[in-house]
């Protein structure tokens, strides 16, 4: 059975721009072989290209780093002075959708980097996707010795909640895509089970709980 549920831990030493790298943040992730579990037309179990996906939370930040393994990188040459690029999911990317709101479960947030560092954050609702405009930071490298690239994201707890409660149970899912053209590649931590790639399906999203942040020394 795979794993439903998944841990952001607070970091007992903050380092800014470090915060998601430091060997004291867990592996929650990883995305080896779902790909081919996933009803996604692609080629069978790769190794290299296994992701995963470390989680870090202050009363702030949401922290998400993804670590991909990669065949070859595809990209958009063009984007916003900012960054943004409509339509990144149409090249190489990492991606994140959170739904904070148990009364509104078909409501969510969706964020993407690329290799590159161009990135998009979309608010999705049934029949409708506007810009979140989240103020999300973000930092990517590429080794091209390992064929490994890294996207650390920093998304801001108030574009995610109006009130960050570190109890709540929120529901998430963490995807990649590589490749400029059918059949690309795709994986995803819980899988969408659907006869074409599809991201969209929040039924198929697990759970993010907040490990407790140490009590204050005395």
């Amino acid at each position: 059975m795979k794993k439903r549920q998944v841990k952001a831990r607070f970091p007992t030493r903050m380092s800014k721009r470090d915060v998601t790298s430091s060997e004291q943040t867990a592996v929650a992730v990883r995305m080896s072989d779902l790909h081919d579990a996933d009803g996604f037309p692609t080629q069978s179990a790769d190794p290299e290209r296994e992701t995963e996906v470390r989680l870090v939370w202050t009363p702030e930040s949401l922290f998400v780093r993804f670590r991909a393994k990669y065949h070859r990188i595809t990209v958009f040459p063009d984007a916003e002075p900012n960054g943004r690029r409509d339509q990144l999911w149409d090249r190489d990317v990492v991606e994140v959708f959170l739904q904070t709101d148990p009364s509104n479960p078909r409501r969510y947030k969706e964020f993407e980097v690329s290799p590159n560092g161009f990135w998009i954050d979309l608010d999705i609702a049934p029949g409708e996707k506007r810009d979140l405009k989240s103020g999300l930071q973000r930092r990517v490298t590429l080794a091209e010795a390992t064929k490994t690239w890294v996207a650390e994201l920093a998304l801001p707890m108030r574009c995610l909640v109006e009130s960050f409660d570190p109890a709540a149970t929120w529901r998430v899912n963490f995807y990649r895509v590589e490749g400029p053209t059918e059949p690309r590649f795709y994986s995803a931590w819980r899988p969408t089970r659907t006869a074409v790639p599809n991201f969209h399906v929040p039924e198929a999203f697990g759970e993010l709980v907040f490990a407790p942040s140490p009590s204050p020394q005395r």
